[in-house]
């Protein structure tokens, strides 16, 4: 079988689980997701194996530190996928809300009811836990799924995806309600992309490749591409606080979309605050890059350059800009952020209100930071990706984004004049 009618059979086979998956109760579907977090602590050897080949793999082929930690899976982070899972099989069934009621003059009581969007591709890189976060939240949304994932993670995620279909399968729902892509080749992507009728919706998470592969896509696009963040620290910044956050959102995991990439200090501050900020990001080995008036108080750190600002390092590299004003942070964000997310950090409530209303992102943060971008810790259970898109859905993908709604109207036999 070729492999444009190998991912076709996937499609078809995803269409029509997704058809019974739409009628299921959602206690239903919440079962097999308790069913797939036990068989992901059970079977947490046959996945580190699987893995282990993978990133034996990626260090062969010299990728960086950064990518290795994304692909790396352990105990605990597997125990943190079932954890999450078991999250969303005891969020509210999003499917069948009412979401409002009205009644007409002529006496139709029209209600905009939540379904299912229907079949939704997801393609992703080298991070493993997109497989069971995808696949946890497209059963509890009563949506197929379609997981295209990094050819890097190719071992760990067959065995994911396994689990998955076989949670399904346990607990009498369709095993093709979640179809995984097995195949590395690139052009796994050009299939997807040319069959509307049978895929509704895909949802990129990746870089400039995967952006330039989807390029004129057949199918509707949710995109999670850049994650370009910023944090501004304020002239009237708490500047203990300000630490604490710029470390968090830099250090506590450098590899991930919502890690701080461009950190502006208001000039007032500079001199006060970028010394203790060397200070701790040279012990925590980040690698400090810095307009010319950082380089002033920080002479010791690499000159930043235009195409610095614009970087998503995915690592622990940090670019500093000193600004003058909020206005100009507010500036400088809007040119070279993603709209993922950024962070304010001050006491001024004036300058916090300004900030969140001119600042144009997905998630907007005063003084907390940006590393809280992320389903789980909105209390989604887990994220099928951080939409930077405007339509239909924004932030962190939950349940509820995975969902479109239709119209049902009540009537007692009213026709049109």
């Amino acid at each position: 079988m070729n492999l444009d009618a190998e991912i076709l059979d996937l499609l078809h086979g995803a269409r029509a689980a997704s058809r019974i998956l739409a009628l299921s109760g959602g206690e239903h579907r919440a079962q097999a997701l308790r069913e797939l977090a036990r068989r992901l602590r059970d079977e947490s050897q046959r996945i580190l194996a699987a893995n282990r080949g993978d990133l034996e793999a990626a260090r062969a082929a010299g990728q960086t530190a950064a990518f290795i930690d994304r692909l790396t899976l352990d105990e605990r982070r597997i125990e943190a996928m079932a954890h999450g899972v078991e999250e969303v099989a005891a969020l509210p069934d999003p499917v069948g809300e009412t979401i409002e009621r009205w009644r007409r003059p002529n006496g139709l009581e029209i209600a905009k009811v939540r379904v299912p969007i229907g079949v939704i591709a997801i393609v992703y890189e080298s991070r493993p836990n997109v497989t069971i976060d995808a696949a946890a939240l497209a059963i509890m949304s009563a949506n197929a799924v379609v997981l295209r994932g990094g050819k890097e993670a190719l071992s760990t995620n067959t065995v994911l995806a396994a689990l998955a279909g076989e949670a399904l399968a346990r607990t009498g729902l369709p095993r093709d309600a979640v179809a995984f892509v097995a195949t590395p080749e690139r052009d796994a992507v050009q299939v997807l992309k040319r069959h509307p009728e049978v895929l509704d919706l895909i949802i990129p998470r990746g870089g400039a490749g995967l952006k330039e592969a989807l390029a004129g896509s057949a199918v509707p696009l949710l995109p999670h591409f850049d994650g370009i963040c910023h944090v501004y620290v304020d002239r009237a910044a708490e500047l203990e606080m300000a630490l604490a956050i710029c470390c968090n959102a830099k250090c506590s995991r450098p590899s991930v979309c919502n890690a701080v990439e461009n950190l502006l200090v208001h000039r007032e501050i500079g001199q006060q605050f970028l010394p203790k900020l060397a200070e701790r990001m040279h012990a925590a080995g980040v690698e400090l890059r810095g307009c010319d008036r950082t380089l002033a108080i920080l002479p010791g750190i690499r000159p930043a350059t235009e195409r610095d600002w614009d970087t998503e390092y995915l690592d622990l590299i940090l670019a500093i800009k000193v600004v003058d004003s909020l206005a100009d942070a507010i500036e400088f964000i809007g040119r070279h952020g993603s709209g993922l997310a950024d962070a304010i950090v001050t006491e001024d409530r004036q300058a916090a209100l300004q900030f969140e209303r001119e600042v144009d992102s997905a998630t907007v943060y005063v003084n907390a930071s940006t590393r809280f971008t992320d389903g789980f810790e909105f209390g989604f259970g887990a994220e099928t990706g951080i939409s930077t898109n405007r339509l239909h859905a924004r932030g962190p993908m939950g349940l509820r984004e995975l969902t479109t709604y239709k119209y049902v109207v009540h009537g007692n036999g009213q026709v049109r004049n």
